[in-house]
């Protein structure tokens, strides 16, 4: 069968380990979208760094390939939802770190109330919860595409599936909505009685 090809890193590490202000930055992020360590946020800035080196080399030489070319990378971004259909290289350099960590499939599960936060959306995921166009997926950086993002929901097996669940977060505007009900059943029966 052969050897099997050497795994190679996805992310390249910042030049210099000790800077205080990007090393402040990270935590923030870590904290903010629930990422295990670092790693994860340099795999999306080498991602984010080889979209924008493709645009800059894009602009810069202009062949029937380099517009083909710069047709699919629009396409490419406009379905992962980063880009509008009428976009142009430039606003390719204009993508930052966060538009990408919230196209995630971690925060898109957080972002639909799914759950009640970033880390126990990253659970739901890893335990297989959670469906994208039924099909589970355990993979918490997933990129979801933007016609994929109504497709969230959890594994009909899954005991998470039941709305009473206590795990389930309910909505703000059905409880309060709920509450109001409440009140008026209360304050009939009251001045009826």
């Amino acid at each position: 069968m052969g050897d099997p090809k050497k795994q190679r890193r996805k992310y390249s590490t910042p030049l210099s380990p000790w800077q205080g202000q990007r090393i402040e930055e990270e935590k923030v992020i870590l904290n903010e979208y629930g990422l295990r360590n670092k790693k994860e946020i340099w795999r999306l800035d080498s991602l984010l760094r080889k979209f924008r080196s493709q645009a800059k080399h894009l602009i810069a030489t202009r062949t029937d390939q380099a517009r083909k070319e710069e047709q699919l990378l629009i396409n490419k971004l406009t379905k992962l939802g980063l880009l509008n259909k009428d976009a142009h290289l430039d606003d390719i350099l204009g993508l930052n770190l966060k538009s990408l960590l919230e196209r995630r499939l971690q925060t898109l599960v957080y972002r639909k109330n799914l759950s009640r936060s970033m880390n126990q959306a990253r659970q739901f995921i890893l335990h297989g919860h959670i469906t994208l166009n039924n099909k589970k997926i355990s993979v918490p950086s997933y990129l979801v595409k933007k016609d994929e993002e109504n497709e969230i929901n959890f594994i009909q097996s899954s005991s998470l599936a039941d709305v009473n669940h206590p795990e389930r977060v309910i909505e703000k505007k059905e409880e309060i909505k709920e509450i109001k009900e409440l009140g008026e059943v209360s304050n009939g029966q009251t001045t009826a009685a």
